[in-house]
Parts: structure tokens; C-alpha cells; sequence
């Protein structure tokens, strides 16, 4: 994705008179002031009915909340997806009040609290649990509520997904319950009812962010084999099935965009197999793909201003009001092992040429406040604006926004 050019995200973005745009109008006109996050609710539509056209209609969407959970972008998700993946009992109340009644809900993570059990438990939001120990835990919050407990078994799988930016299954890892123990808590099932659990199928998820699409195939693929092998040995078909595909997004030069018309034949490939799981064992499996990142990172942009000009030894910095403590993974500080460049571009100068190479610093006393490195730019003034694009995902929430006590960004959905 070339620096200056809006590229795919032409269908999210416009362009007028040389500024980037929305509905016609520029996004400097559009917002009060910088730094600030802006998301497209066209984009957000555009990403759910593209994945939608490549799934086989039995298989629906669950959008994570921790991708991004700014209210007004959550409510007009209910609208568009088939239920929600929580992380907190902040965002179990955040979808309770968002999604309707036949939207299913879901709570993951490796150390939930007492409150989080009880309030799944009392509003009928599956827990994912991630230990045996974990089980134990929602037993005894089961009976101390007097209701079951909807239970998924989150398995931590003998493989990763190659390509992930971030491993979250395969080896020794904090998330989900080794496979290989699988099979014996499925054989205990009754047991676990007799406990006011209702075990209701299972969360399988390796990893994210890959951009492989072979990969990707390749662990869903596993994953059905993993679901047979348990078939065949304990009789157990899961009436609810959560996968993470791990979908990934080209942020950096050189990514390549997943096209979701190639993967589709996995995903129809899937939709076969459950259907035959699901008919071998007397059950239509319900089977949702869980997805953050994906769905809303090209919806939103992150606007900052050139607050000073300067040059250092020869580099040429541009030093902006916005910086990591909005944006931590622009800076290279969310898990980057090397930091890389994100696409921006001088908001009100797309029709200008990217005549000179220029480093941008935030406006935080550390070395580690970086929005760019040797960027192609037009020559840029205090006063304009830069949008880093492919934004809308673990940003203002995901960021040290407490960090020098500095004001937070501002965030708006047109």
C-alpha cells in the first residue's frame, strides 16, 4: 500500500480536491480538532458483507469487543453481526445492552473474576473456560446463583496458526485447555451437569492477525479433524462452536491483503464438515467465527497535526499533537518485534507529491513516541494534517492513554 495513495481503502475513504474525505466532505472539516480517532460506518458495513459473502450462511459472525468497544461503534455493530465475544464484565454489560435477543454472548480469558462468573451466569452468556480449575470456579458460582452455567471448553490446540502475528494456541500457553485433556473432560460431562454446568460445545482459536491463506485453511482444516477424532472417542458433538480464523490486515509495505474470495472455499470446506459432524451426531451445530481486527481496522483513521518543523542532523522531523499514549501500536510498542511503518498520508495534501522523507515524532518525552520513520510525505507546515489509516482496531482503547496525563483522543462514527 503505497504511503500517499488511499489504495483498497478507497471504498471506506474518498478523496475531494486533494483532501481525504467522507460523504464529500473533508476530514479537517469534519471534526473539531486533533488527535482523534474518526470511523466510517460504511466501511464497518462493507467488512461484515464481504466476509458474509464468503461464509456458507450457516456459519455466522461474532464481533470481539476488545478489537474496539467505543459505544456508538458497538451499537451499530449489533446491527450488522451475530453475536459478541467479551473479554470483561465491562463488555458483557456493554453488549447486554446492545444486542437483541437472538444474539449470543460470550466471555473469554484466562482469570476471570467471581463477578464476571456470576453476571455470565446470570444473563445467559457462555463462559469459555480455561482450566479445570476454572470449571471448578463456575460450579461453585453456579450454585451460589441457583442457575447453570452455559459452558464452552476454549482448547489450546497441539498446533499454532503459521503466520500469526500473535500466537494464541500451540505449546505450553495461559489460554484454553490442552487438547490432549479434552477428550477426558468430555467423557466427565455428566459430571459436570450434575455441577450446574451445561457444557455447550467448544472456543477453538490458534491465532491472529495472518495474512497466510494457507495457514489459514490449514488450521481450519485441523480443527475439524480435532472434532472428528472427539466424536469418534467420546460420542461428543459440540452444539456451539466459537473459531478464531485469525484473519489478518495489511497494515505495513509489502502485506498483502487476505482476498476473501480465495479463502472461500475453506470456509465452504468447514460448513461440510460440521454439517457432517453435526449429522453423525444428531445436532445442528451452531457455528460462529469470532473477529475483531478484521471487521473495523480500515473503518477508522487517526488524525493528528503538525505542531513543529524542525530539523536534526540532516532528518527532517515532523512533531504532532497525537502520539503512542492514542496509538501504541503505531509506535511499534503493541507487540512488535520491529517496529514498521503504517500507511498515512498528509490529509489535505493527497494530491501532492510525496517530495521529501521525513521522521514523525509525538508529543511525549520519550524516544519511544514514534508515528513514522523515513516517510514519503509532501512538504508538510504546522497546521496540516496526517490520517494514519487502518485504525479502527486496538487503538484508543488498546494505548496508555493515562501516560503524562494527557488528553485523551477524541472519537467520532459517521
Amino acid at each position: 500500500m503505497l504511503e500517499n495513495t488511499l489504495g483498497p481503502l478507497a471504498a471506506c475513504w474518498g478523496r475531494e480536491n486533494g483532501h481525504l474525505a467522507i460523504d464529500g466532505q473533508p476530514l479537517s472539516k469534519r471534526i473539531p480538532q486533533t488527535p482523534a480517532y474518526l470511523y466510517s460506518r460504511r466501511c464497518l458495513d462493507a467488512a461484515v458483507a464481504s466476509l458474509r459473502s464468503a461464509l456458507p450462511e450457516s456459519i455466522g459472525i461474532h464481533y470481539a469487543i476488545k478489537a474496539n468497544p467505543f459505544p456508538p461503534l458497538l451499537r451499530h455493530m449489533a446491527g450488522l453481526v451475530d453475536g459478541f465475544d467479551c473479554a470483561s464484565l465491562t463488555e458483557m454489560q456493554q453488549a447486554s445492552e446492545v444486542a437483541d435477543s437472538g444474539q449470543k454472548l460470550s466471555i473469554a480469558g484466562p482469570a476471570k473474576s467471581r463477578a464476571e462468573h456470576r453476571f455470565a451466569i446470570e444473563n445467559g452468556i457462555t463462559i469459555n473456560a480455561e482450566s479445570v480449575g476454572e470449571l471448578e470456579r463456575i460450579m461453585t458460582a453456579a450454585r451460589l446463583s441457583g442457575q447453570r452455567a452455559r459452558v464452552a471448553l476454549r482448547v489450546n490446540p497441539p498446533f499454532a496458526l503459521k503466520g500469526s502475528g500473535m500466537h494464541m494456541g500451540g505449546g505450553a500457553r495461559p489460554f484454553g485447555i490442552d487438547s490432549e485433556a479434552i477428550p477426558a473432560l468430555l467423557e466427565q460431562r455428566a459430571a459436570l451437569a450434575e455441577g450446574g454446568i451445561d457444557l455447550v460445545g467448544l472456543h477453538l482459536f490458534a491465532g491472529s492477525q495472518s495474512l497466510d491463506i494457507e495457514a489459514i485453511a490449514a488450521t481450519l482444516d485441523a480443527w475439524t479433524e480435532l472434532l472428528r477424532d472427539w466424536q469418534d472417542s467420546t460420542g461428543y458433538t459440540p452444539g456451539e462452536l466459537i473459531i478464531g480464523p485469525g484473519l489478518g490486515v495489511a497494515y505495513h509495505p509489502g502485506d498483502r491483503p487476505l482476498d476473501l474470495d480465495t479463502l472461500a472455499p475453506a470456509f465452504a470446506r468447514l460448513g461440510e464438515a460440521l454439517s457432517a459432524l453435526g449429522e453423525n451426531g444428531g445436532t445442528n451445530i451452531d457455528t460462529r467465527l469470532e473477529l475483531g481486527r478484521f471487521l473495523v481496522a480500515a473503518a477508522g483513521v487517526y488524525l493528528t497535526r503538525v505542531v513543529d518543523r524542525k530539523v536534526s542532523r540532516g532528518t527532517t522531523y515532523l512533531v504532532c499533537d497525537g502520539g503512542m499514549h492514542h496509538h501504541l501500536a503505531l509506535s511499534g510498542n503493541l507487540g512488535a518485534v520491529l517496529r514498521r511503518n503504517w500507511p498515512l498520508v498528509a490529509a489535505d495534501h493527497l494530491d501532492d507529491a510525496a517530495s521529501e522523507t521525513v521522521d514523525l515524532a509525538g508529543p511525549l518525552c520519550t524516544p519511544l513516541d514514534v508515528l513514522g520513520k523515513k516517510q514519503s510525505l509532501p512538504p508538510l507546515a504546522p497546521g496540516d494534517w496526517i490520517a494514519v489509516l487502518q485504525s479502527g482496531a486496538y487503538g484508543a482503547s488498546a494505548s496508555p492513554g493515562a501516560f503524562l496525563s494527557r488528553d485523551a483522543a477524541m472519537e467520532f462514527l459517521v
